[in-house]
């Protein structure tokens, strides 16, 4: 019988360490989709028709909503009733956000800025 509690108190104990692992990649989650969804708010609309990527108003509207998924899952993991903690909008937003900072973001940088620079800065 004293082992059967042994069992069940390190099922809560790796339980609880899943739970804690999930927390903080939700909130790493969050602050991605937050830093891509700042980014494209603060670039000019003409880059991203100059670097031949999706409008402006387009990213704006995925970004948005991945944070706010992003946001719900992170809530979920601090006892919010009714959210989902982990699910397909989720990921959908971690992946939405991972491809506009590796692609996107690069391609829209220092566009539409103006000025005269060169290949070691401006001059």
């Amino acid at each position: 019988m004293g082992g059967d509690i042994a069992v069940l108190g390190g099922a809560n104990m790796i339980s609880f360490g899943l739970d804690l692992i999930f927390a903080i990649l939700a909130i790493i989650a969050f602050g991605m989709t937050v830093w891509a969804l700042v980014h494209a708010i603060r670039t000019p609309a003409n880059a991203f028709v100059a670097a031949g990527k999706l409008q402006k108003k387009w990213w704006l509207l995925i970004l948005g909503l991945g944070t706010l998924f992003s946001f719900a899952t992170a809530w979920g993991y601090f006892g919010a009733s009714g959210l989902a903690r982990l699910n397909i909008f989720a990921i959908a937003s971690v992946i939405a956000a991972g491809v506009y900072l590796a692609d996107v973001k690069p391609a829209v940088t220092g566009m539409g800025k103006g000025g005269n620079n060169g290949p070691y800065g401006p001059w």
